[in-house]
């Protein structure tokens, strides 16, 4: 029986004939050699300036370690120290758990995680957003579409759930996006309009004016399943158009903000003795880059450097807010955690997939 051939860039081996259009050697090569290109360029680490070497070592490749069925966005991932990532799918309306090693399927861990209604939500975005633990390993979880933060009481997705936040001065907030908490227990979040049906301003279910960033006083000792503390939240920030991922410097004397549009740009706050912050100024701002993506979730490392999604893929910043790089993804990125046991994989959120690379530095566990 007559065989096709397999090329492999220069070899050329007969194979059983399976009734088959044979394609020209030399087309197949080329095609090998853009698809290879391709992936290079869309996983690879931007090096802008020689301080990135000490964060992240030549030659390290971006590994995907996961994807779900039907997933479409994927936002929010924590790792928790028993050795599993926990990340939100927000059309699913669903947080999930993976468990290593690359490559295994997420589990459900909670849905609904945000929107509870009855009927079909009617919007893009249902489920929560970014999530942290607090310093009792309680999930804490901004619940965006569901207009509140929440805390998991146990780590059964079944346990007790404490509203910690719902409304400022009798309006209820937006859609709450990503967490982070202080030291001292405080924990700060930030409100844009993104789980709302239709993602605007001028949404009929805005009740606030502004999208603002708040802090929630003593959100640690907050009681097991007691109401809101509304006295509790602290508005510090509503100038900003659309507040998104948010994160401490290591000494938590600077507060960092990215804003996603209309202009891209990431923010820097001094905090102050009392939790408040001021003398807020432009870390970085990304405007004229056209690639996809925008500044949301972030995360800093022990030396201080910002890791934060944005225009395509991860940007990488000293502390004065010097761009040193960009790991370049293929398509939009929405958030990064550190993981594993030393704390020094970041683990990176994109579209329908979650990813992960190898630092020299790493971040705290939370």
């Amino acid at each position: 029986m007559a065989g096709q051939r397999r090329v492999s860039c220069g070899k050329v081996t007969e194979m059983p004939n399976c009734n088959r259009r044979i394609v020209p050697p030399v087309l197949i090569c080329s095609l090998l050699a853009l698809v290879s290109a391709l992936r290079t360029e869309a996983q690879e680490v931007s090096r802008l300036s020689p301080e990135l070497d000490q964060l992240i070592a030549p030659n390290t490749q971006v590994e995907k370690v996961t994807t779900g069925p039907g997933f479409k966005w994927t936002e929010g991932p924590v790792w928790i120290r028993n050795g599993y990532l926990l990340f939100a799918e927000i059309p699913g309306n669903a947080i999930w758990k993976w468990t290593p090693p690359p490559g295994s399927s997420p589990t459900l861990f909670i849905r609904p995680s945000g929107y509870k209604g009855t009927v079909p939500y009617g919007g893009p975005e249902p489920g929560s957003n970014g999530m942290t633990l607090d310093a009792h390993s309680r999930l804490t979880v901004a619940g965006h579409a569901r207009r509140n933060v929440w805390r998991l009481e146990t780590m059964n997705p079944k346990g007790q759930i404490t509203v910690l936040a719902d409304e400022y001065q009798g309006k209820k907030l937006n859609s709450p996006n990503d967490v982070v908490y202080s030291k001292n227990g405080d924990l700060y979040f930030t409100d844009p309009p993104y789980g709302f049906r239709t993602q605007s301003d001028k949404d009929p279910d805005k009740e606030l004016s502004f999208n603002g960033v708040y802090r929630i006083r003593g959100a640690l000792g907050h009681k097991a399943g007691a109401a809101p503390d509304h006295g509790a939240l602290e508005l510090l920030v509503k100038d900003l158009p659309r507040p998104n991922g948010i994160a401490f410097s290591p000494d938590e004397k600077t507060l960092y903000v990215s804003n996603s549009e209309p202009k891209k740009f990431w923010m820097r706050y001094r905090v102050k003795a009392d939790g408040t912050v001021e003398g807020g100024t432009t870390l970085f701002d990304a405007s004229s880059d056209t690639s996809s993506g925008s500044p949301d979730g972030l995360k800093v490392d022990r030396n201080g450097n910002i890791y934060s999604a944005g225009p395509g893929g991860i940007w990488i910043f000293s502390p004065a807010g010097k761009h040193l790089g960009t790991i370049r993804m293929p398509d939009r990125t929405s958030n990064v955690a550190w993981g594993d046991a030393d704390g020094r994989t970041l683990y990176i959120t994109m579209s329908a997939s979650v990813y992960r690379i190898r630092t020299k530095v790493g971040g705290m566990l939370p």
